[in-house]
C-alpha cells in the first residue's frame, strides 16, 4: 500500500512590508495597530485612541 506525502513547501523569503498610508492626512503609517486600522494617530476618528482630558464644566453642588 502506497502512502501520499506532501514534499515540504521551499523556503519563501518575504520581502519588505507593504507600504500602508493614513486615509486622513496620507502619510506613511508604521506603528502595526495604526497600519492595521488605515487610521494614524492624529486622524483616527476612534475617541479610544484620544489622549486628550475634556472636563465638562459642572455647577457646585447646593449644601455642600
Amino acid at each position: 500500500m502506497a502512502t501520499n506525502r506532501q514534499e515540504a513547501l521551499p523556503q519563501v523569503e518575504s520581502g519588505p512590508r507593504r507600504r500602508v498610508w493614513c486615509r486622513g492626512c496620507r502619510r506613511e503609517l508604521t506603528d502595526s495597530l495604526s497600519r492595521a486600522r488605515g487610521w494614524g494617530a492624529e486622524c483616527d476618528p476612534d475617541t479610544r485612541n484620544s489622549h486628550q482630558r475634556r472636563d465638562a464644566d459642572q455647577d457646585p453642588i447646593p449644601g455642600l
